[in-house]
């Protein structure tokens, strides 16, 4: 089982890299001068928008994985707690019929005593 929170780290960490790395590029492009950068512009915010894309794919991802395990917990718990209803009700009756058995013994003995 995965927990989700390692994979998006790295991926941050990666993004992060690859945002960096972009935006010394486009550092350098600017000091080349206008008519370069304004010609290379294009790709490096393809880039950077593919990344943020992809980050963003992700994270759908792992909310949807997220909504249908609560999902499934949900069901599971609702299982339990009507399962634990039967169960607690099914223990009053017995407790019931086991009172009323001692009291109905008591009661026999006491009457055996006075006889």
């Amino acid at each position: 089982m995965r927990n989700g929170f390692g994979e998006s780290s790295e991926m941050d960490a990666g993004n992060i890299h690859e945002l960096t790395r972009d935006s010394d590029r486009f550092r350098e492009l600017e000091i080349m001068g206008d008519e370069v950068a304004a010609n290379s512009l294009g790709p490096l915010l393809q880039r950077v928008s593919a990344a943020s894309c992809r980050e963003i794919d992700l994270l759908i991802r792992e909310l949807q994985t997220l909504s249908k395990r609560l999902g499934t917990d949900g069901n599971r718990i609702q299982r339990d707690i009507e399962e634990y209803a039967k169960l607690n009700q099914h223990v009053m009756q017995l407790t019931a019929v086991i009172a009323d058995s001692v009291n109905g013994f008591s009661t026999t003995s006491v009457e055996s005593y006075a006889s």
